[in-house]
């Protein structure tokens, strides 16, 4: 199997904090959502319906655990899922705790205002709390 790559930006974006059987878990770089990052670890794909039927399943069961540990660790109001890909092609899905109130609740989280990046320390123990509810 080749090896995989991941696009510089998702990588730039993301700390690695895990690698689960399909999916490379990273948190995204912006301190006012807790917002995770799957990504596939399967080259030159943008659709979930290009995935084998196999990978589908399995990056299913790992959205869902992964939106499982997030709520766990947040007591978010809502855990929104999407996989959008408009700017960066490579196949990823967004995995975003929302809570009443939050920066820009109920909008989206995407393009709003300036993000602002995680302290190591911080970003360090919200990633001890998801691994803990994995």
């Amino acid at each position: 199997m080749p090896q995989f790559t991941i696009d510089h930006r998702l990588e730039r974006d993301g700390l690695l904090i895990a690698t689960l059987g399909l999916c490379q878990l990273r948190i995204n770089n912006d301190r006012r959502w807790p917002w995770l990052v799957l990504i596939p670890q399967r080259n030159d794909l943008s659709e979930v319906f290009e995935l084998a039927p196999l990978d589908q399943a399995v990056l299913t069961f790992e959205s869902n655990m992964v939106a499982s540990a997030l709520k766990k660790a947040t007591g978010a109001t809502k855990i929104n899922v999407g996989a959008l890909g408009n700017i960066v092609r490579q196949l990823h899905v967004h995995v975003i705790a929302r809570v009443e109130g939050d920066a820009n609740w109920p909008g989206p989280v995407w393009g709003f205002e300036t993000p602002e990046p995680w302290e190591n320390d911080a970003r360090e123990a919200f990633a001890a709390r998801i691994l803990e509810n994995l």
